[in-house]
């Protein structure tokens, strides 16, 4: 909600994922008569996908009622992405970039996605993968020790592409695929990295991180580590975000098996 109002500032990530699974989506030949676009944000992917004639009619989905304000398409609903609201074999399509991971139960979500779809309905998500931000823990978990004497946890664990698979399996779906790719993005600084997370809406909401603001020497600290482990000869930072692609069938006679 907090990251609604100026998101459109931060979006970069989210609209290059967009562009990517949409491309995806592309080499399906055939038509999705009713879409879900499962954790929607402001509605960037719905503008991927407008000149496509193979979805009809795409339903936009977000926990956030911010969020799903900003979105302006035709058919929006504020819902969390574990209790989905949808009916049993009603959707041809779900589609879903960057918000499944932060799912508390994510096998849990993926069995409602895969009931909520019809026979031969297709799943196509992309989240963030456990090499993601590899540089920025690395630097806050060395300044934290040496400032505090500790270290609290800062980033939500991302699932593991080994895993993926598996939990499709599990979740029910047919003819599972899972890939991976990696965009990685400059900033001036550590301070810039942090203030373009908070503004995407990536920020720490873990239960069991501290309930005080960090303190100003871990951050000082965090951002000289970051550039002496990962700098460049200008100075610059990079960010590494990992990008996991999920795809699997609901099952149907029809399929190969």
């Amino acid at each position: 909600d907090r990251a609604a109002a100026g998101f459109a500032a931060h979006s970069f990530l989210l609209d290059e994922v967009s562009v990517r699974l949409a491309e995806r989506l592309d080499d399906i030949k055939r038509s999705f008569p009713l879409a879900v676009d499962l954790g929607c944000h402001d509605g960037r992917l719905a503008t991927h996908l407008s000149d496509r004639n193979n979805i009809e009619r795409l339903v936009q989905s977000d926990i956030s009622s911010a969020m799903v304000r900003a979105a302006k398409g035709r058919y929006r609903i504020v819902a969390d992405e574990e209790w989905l609201p949808f009916a049993a074999e009603r959707l041809d399509l779900v589609i879903s970039v960057l918000s499944l991971h932060w799912v508390n139960d994510l096998p849990g979500a993926l069995i409602q996605i895969r009931r909520a779809l019809r026979p031969d309905g297709l799943f196509l998500a992309a989240i963030l993968g456990g090499d993601s931000l590899t540089e920025l823990r690395q630097s806050l978990a060395q300044a934290e020790s040496e400032v505090e004497g500790g270290i609290s946890p800062r980033i939500a664990p991302f699932a593991e592409i080994r895993d993926l698979g598996a939990l499709l399996q599990r979740a029910g779906f047919a003819l599972p695929v899972v890939d991976s790719d990696t965009i990685t993005v400059t900033y001036p600084d550590a301070l810039a990295l942090m203030r373009d997370l908070r503004g995407m809406g990536e920020s720490n909401i873990l239960r069991a991180r501290h309930n005080h603001f960090t303190q100003r020497a871990t951050l000082l600290g965090a951002a000289e580590r970051y550039r002496e482990m990962f700098g460049d000869e200008q100075g610059r930072i990079p960010a590494t975000f990992q990008i996991l692609y999920l795809a699997g069938w609901s099952p149907h006679e029809s399929q190969q098996q």
